[in-house]
C-alpha cells in the first residue's frame, strides 16, 4: 500500500525537513497510475537535490519518510546477511536467489534457546526496517525476552531480487504463496553467524511481526505455518483485500480537523461541478496550473495527492511527517482582502472570490490551487501531460530493476486490489472526486503488464487468494491483532467496522491504539519510559503477552 516506515539508527540520519516523500509502494497505494508519475517526479527531485548537495543517495520507505545515509559512515552493527532461496518453491527447479536479512544479537544469551523475533520487511527495501533492530519493536521485544532480532527482506524488494528485470513474466513469482514459503524455509533452516546453536523453528520459538501488508503476512504465516510460527503480531495488518478501497479516504475525512475536512469536501464538490461545465472547465484547471492536462480524471487525481500525507503521521516527531497538517493550514490561510472572514462557514458568500467567467470560489480553493502548483506542478520540467497524464501506455512499460513501483503495483493487480475510489454512493460526503473510479484506477494493470509468455495479469485482482486465509475473522492462539484508531487502512483490518468485535485476551490479543495511524507500535525509543503514554502502554502490553506466550513453549518431542 506499499504503502506506507523508518526510525533513526547509528548508521542512518533522518532529515525531518524532508520527511514526506512516499516510496513507490505508498504512491501506488494511494494514487494508482498517477502515483507512478508522482514517484518519478519525486525521484527526479531527489536526484537534483543529491547532485546539488553532494549528499548520498536517499533511502525512502513506506511511511512517507526520507532517510539519508550519514555523510560519515559509522561502524555498521547490522551488516547484510544472506540466505539462499529457490525462485519457485513449488516447481522442480534448481534456480535460486539470495534473500537478505539483518540480525541483532545484543540481548541473546548463548544456550538460552531463543526466542527469535523476526520482522517481515514487506513491500519496501529491508534497509528501511533496520532501525527497528535498534530502537523499534524488534529491539524492544528482543531486549525483554533475551532473544535474537531479525529483519527479513521480502523477495523482489531491496536487494533480494531473483530476476534480471521486472517484466510480466519475471514477476510471476511475486505472490503470497512464494513469499510465505520463503519465510517458512528461512525459519526452518537458517544458521546465524556467531551463534553455534540451532535456533531454527520449531525447536526454537519464533515470533513473527509485520506492519501493514507485512502485518497481513504475519497473520497469514501463523495460519499457514503454525508449526513454525509460535506467535505472530499483525500490526495494521490488512487481512481483508478489496477491489474498491473507498474507505481509505473516508477515515481521513472523519479523522481530520473538521475545518480542513469541510474545505476539502466543498472543494471536491465544487471542482466536480465545474468540470461538468465546458466554459468553466478550462478556468478551474488553469487555476491549478493544469490547463493543458487532457483528461479530467488525471486532473483530479493530481489534486488527491496531498491526502496521502495522512498516512505519514507518526507519534515520534523525529520521524513523522507534518505535511498533512501543513496542507490543511495552507487551505485556511487568509488571502488579501479575506482575512476577516476565515471564521465563516466554507462557501459563505463573504468568502467567495470572483474569477473571470462569472465563477465564484471559496478562497480555500484558491489556496488549494496554489498548494498544488507549488508542491507538484512546479516539479514538472516538461509538459503537464507528460508529467501527469496517465493515458499513454508507453509511459508504463519500462521493466528495468530501477522501476521499483512495478513491484507493489503487480501485487495490487494480481492479488490485493485496494483501488482508492470515490464512495459508491454519489450522495455520500467525499474528499476525492467522483471521477476516481475503479475503471480509471485499475487501468494501470492493463497498461503496465502486457501478457507474457508464461503469465497473464487477471482482468481484476484475485482477492480471494488473500481473503481465503481468514479475512476480517482471521484468528489463532498466539496471534495478536493491533491497529490504529485513525489508520486509513483500518477498514481492511480485523478492527474494521465491517468485522465482528472480539475479546482481547493474552492468548489472542486484540488491541486498538487511540488516535494512532499506521502501525504506530512498530516505532520505539531507546528508553520506553520516554515514549508517549499510549505507545508506552501498547509496548508494555506487547511485552506482557509475548512473555506469557513463551512460558508455554515446548519444543517438539520434549517432555
Amino acid at each position: 500500500m506499499r504503502l506506507a516506515i523508518a526510525l533513526f539508527s547509528s548508521t542512518l540520519l533522518l532529515t525531518a525537513a524532508n520527511a514526506a516523500s512516499p516510496s513507490g509502494a505508498d504512491y501506488i497505494r494511494a494514487h494508482g497510475a498517477q502515483g507512478v508519475n508522482l514517484w518519478r517526479l519525486a525521484n527526479q527531485k531527489r536526484e537534483k537535490d543529491r547532485h546539488i548537495n553532494q549528499r548520498p543517495a536517499l533511502v525512502v520507505q513506506d511511511n512517507s519518510n526520507i532517510v539519508f545515509k550519514a555523510d560519515t559512515e559509522e561502524p555498521n552493527e547490522f551488516p547484510d546477511q544472506w540466505f539462499t532461496q529457490p525462485i519457485d518453491h513449488f516447481a522442480n527447479s534448481s534456480d535460486t536467489f539470495k534473500q537478505r536479512y539483518w540480525i541483532n544479537t545484543r540481548h541473546y544469551t548463548p544456550g538460552s534457546g531463543g526466542p527469535v523475533i523476526v520482522l517481515d520487511g514487506g513491500e519496501t527495501s529491508g534497509e528501511d526496517r533496520i532501525p527497528f533492530l535498534d530502537t523499534g519493536i524488534v529491539e524492544i521485544l528482543a531486549r525483554a525476552t533475551g532473544g535474537v532480532g531479525i529483519v527479513l527482506e521480502h523477495r523482489y524488494y531491496g536487494k533480494s531480487i531473483p530476476v534480471s528485470d521486472f517484466s510480466t513474466d519475471n514477476l510471476r513469482w511475486l505472490n503470497n504463496d512464494q513469499a510465505a514459503a520463503d519465510s517458512a524455509r528461512f525459519m526452518a533452516n537458517v544458521t546465524f553467524t556467531g551463534i553455534d546453536e540451532d535456533l531454527t523453528a520449531p525447536n526454537t520459538p519464533w515470533i513473527y511481526y509485520g506492519g501493514s501488508y507485512a502485518g497481513a503476512r504475519a497473520a497469514h504465516m501463523k495460519v499457514l505455518y503454525p508449526d513454525l510460527v509460535y506467535g505472530a503480531i499483525a500490526s495494521s495488518g490488512v487481512t481483508h483485500a478489496a477491489l474498491s478501497n473507498w474507505e481509505y479516504f473516508e477515515i481521513i475525512r472523519n479523522a481530520a480537523d473538521p475545518t480542513c475536512a469541510g474545505q476539502l469536501e466543498h472543494a471536491t464538490l465544487t471542482i466536480d461541478a465545474l468540470l461538468g461545465v465546458p466554459y468553466a472547465k478550462h478556468h478551474i484547471k488553469s487555476l491549478f496550473g493544469l490547463e493543458d492536462l487532457a483528461y479530467d480524471d488525471d486532473f483530479v487525481s493530481v489534486l488527491e495527492a496531498p491526502l496521502g500525507y495522512w498516512q505519514a503521521k507518526v507519534w515520534d516527531p523525529a520521524v513523522g511527517s507534518t505535511k498533512f497538517d501543513e496542507f490543511c493550514a495552507f487551505l485556511d490561510k487568509p488571502i488579501l482582502g479575506y482575512g476577516s472572514v476565515s471564521s465563516l462557514p466554507v462557501g459563505h458568500e463573504d468568502r467567495l472570490v470572483h474569477l473571470p467567467g462569472g465563477i465564484k470560489l471559496d478562497f480555500s480553493i484558491l489556496n488549494y490551487a496554489q498548494y498544488i502548483k507549488e508542491n507538484y506542478v512546479s516539479r514538472c520540467d516538461t509538459s503537464v501531460e507528460d508529467c501527469f497524464g496517465t493515458y499513454n501506455d508507453s509511459n508504463f512499460l519500462a521493466t528495468g530493476l530501477d522501476q521499483e513501483w512495478r513491484l507493489w503495483q503487480f501485487q495490487v493487480c494480481t492479488e490485493w486490489g485496494y483501488f482508492s475510489t470515490a464512495p459508491p454512493d454519489p450522495a455520500h460526503p467525499r474528499i476525492i472526486s467522483r471521477l476516481l473510479t475503479l475503471e480509471y484506477l485499475s487501468k494501470i494493470c492493463r497498461q503496465a503488464y502486457p501478457a507474457g509468455k508464461y503469465f497473464i495479469v487477471p482482468p481484476m485482482p484475485n482477492i480471494t487468494a488473500v481473503n481465503a486465509l481468514g479475512d476480517f475473522a482471521i484468528a489463532a492462539d498466539r496471534l495478536a491483532i493491533i491497529d490504529g484508531e485513525v489508520d486509513p487502512w483500518r477498514p481492511c483490518t480485523p478492527h474494521s467496522e465491517y468485522a465482528a468485535d472480539r475479546e482481547d485476551t493474552i492468548l489472542q490479543p486484540f488491541k486498538i491504539i487511540p488516535n494512532a495511524v499506521h502501525h504506530y507500535d512498530e516505532y520505539g525509543l531507546k528508553n520506553i519510559s520516554d515514549e508517549p503514554e499510549e505507545i508506552r502502554k501498547i509496548h508494555g502490553q506487547m511485552i506482557v503477552f509475548v512473555m506469557e506466550w513463551l512460558k508455554g513453549f515446548k519444543a517438539p518431542g520434549s517432555q
